[in-house]
């Protein structure tokens, strides 16, 4: 749910308020994270498996599924994410539940590309972690 934040004012139809901030639906919330995660490198983001791909410097980071964030995490940060409050990407298929190592961003973090940057290194040193076999 959290997307490109709005100045205050109207409501739009299909906007919604998170965290106290007024967002916007539908590729917005793409482009806003994208411009969250930009201090950290070159930006691309990919659709995929009806969400879409993030990637930093060509490292897969994150998934936005529903237009909410999650984060790549491994063992080495999953405490970071669970301690701010945060929880894993959970879906199911075929009557299984998957749990995978992408965590949702915290709210702070969706304030500014200042406060994203802590979490998008964490998932970046997680995805290199993964490219490199460790």
């Amino acid at each position: 749910m959290p997307r490109r934040v709005r100045p205050p004012g109207r409501l739009r139809p299909g906007d919604e308020v998170v965290a106290g901030h007024r967002i916007a639906r539908g590729e917005d919330a793409v482009r806003w994270y994208a411009e969250l995660l930009a201090p950290l490198g070159a930006v691309r983001t990919r659709a995929m498996f009806g969400g879409h791909g993030v990637y930093v410097d060509e490292l897969f980071v994150a998934i936005v599924v529903g237009e909410l964030l999650y984060l790549k995490t491994d063992v080495a940060t999953d405490a970071r994410f669970r301690a701010a409050g945060s929880e894993p990407f959970v879906y199911e298929s075929r009557g299984r539940k998957t749990t995978m190592n992408f965590w949702r961003a915290p709210a702070q973090a969706l304030e500014s590309p200042a406060a994203m940057t802590p979490w998008g290194r964490l998932a970046m040193e997680a995805a290199a972690r993964k490219a490199s076999g460790g």
